[in-house]
């Protein structure tokens, strides 16, 4: 094909979940409840925090970015997958494409850069207690958050400026129920090297830093409880660090596993089903986490049901 063929491509065909006819009612049901469960709780965390003074820190103001997040990152493709169910159609645009892979990329980087924003919080309270509050200032805060966006924003845009460069045949489908960056990849008709090596290094770079600092975070705070004399302490840092831990471990654990499913096995029905489990399930879970296993969302959102219940 020669180059610049790839304007010539209007369309992609995404294969989706599931041919069965007699399945896409059960996966419609399903996934949307799932989608207004994901949309309705991360929004109810941000409600929560924002309403009560008690929450207005920096480890809160890091759980309210990571619900904004998770809102969107679910959002950039279960809709489209939704309305493919519901219209018995499988098309996606190949600007539209490029633009769902765009953001993609962006909120899914963003949940690994906020994760390790929020075990250096906890590393910060729990081994400098004395300075924290000069330490996690403001400023600081949103000079992290605003750092975060500027790193992955530049870094999606130079994957999907690579990508325009590659060209794709007519009626290219791609095995998957969005545009995933790897999948794209191996439908191309042209040369990928460039794009791969980038795609490498940047997993490299955005992936395991960000998973080593939250490493390192924890192995200075389980060295730091362990001199702690004081069983109370102890237990109120392991309470403040649980919810953090458990969602860590869901989101590093779900996106590992998609992708050691995707080079162990070659089915491609398989690797959609894995990658359901950290686009959809993860987001859904991250807020019942945080309000059923910390005290003080528990306590905030008992609270604001409260002050609700009358105007009901």
């Amino acid at each position: 094909m020669e180059a610049g063929n790839h304007t010539e491509v209007s369309e992609f065909l995404l294969l989706g979940l599931s041919d069965d006819p007699e399945l896409q009612p059960l996966l419609f049901g399903v996934l949307l409840s799932m989608y207004l469960v994901t949309v309705l709780g991360n929004l109810l965390i941000i409600l929560v925090i924002i309403s009560d003074s008690h929450l207005h820190t920096p480890m809160y103001f890091f759980l309210s970015n990571l619900s904004f997040v998770d809102i969107c990152f679910t959002s950039t493709t279960v809709p489209k997958m939704l309305v493919n169910i519901q219209t018995q159609s499988k098309t996606i645009s190949y600007i539209g494409c490029l633009i769902q892979l765009y953001f993609f990329m962006i909120f899914a980087g963003m949940d690994g850069f906020l994760l390790t924003v929020m075990a250096y919080d906890r590393f910060v309270a729990i081994c400098h207690p004395l300075h924290y509050t000069v330490i996690m200032n403001p400023r600081l805060c949103g000079l992290l958050v605003l750092l975060s966006w500027s790193i992955i924003f530049w870094v999606s845009l130079l994957h999907i400026l690579l990508m325009r460069q590659l060209t794709f045949c007519v009626g290219t489908e791609i095995p998957h129920f969005f545009c995933e960056i790897t999948q794209i990849l191996k439908v191309a008709c042209s040369d990928t090297l460039i794009n791969n090596i980038f795609l490498y290094v940047t997993t490299a770079l955005l992936g395991v830093f960000p998973l080593a600092g939250i490493l390192f975070s924890y192995s200075q705070i389980v060295s730091s409880l362990m001199r702690m004399s004081s069983a109370g302490r102890k237990r109120k840092a392991f309470a403040t660090c649980g919810s953090h831990l458990s969602v860590v471990s869901l989101y590093y654990g779900t996106s590992l596993g998609v992708y050691l499913s995707s080079a162990v096995t070659h089915s491609s029905l398989r690797n959609s089903v894995a990658s359901v489990m950290y686009t959809v399930v993860t987001p859904m879970l991250n807020p019942f986490i945080y309000s059923l296993r910390n005290k003080d969302v528990k306590g905030a959102l008992g609270k604001l049901l409260s002050q609700g219940a009358p105007c009901l």
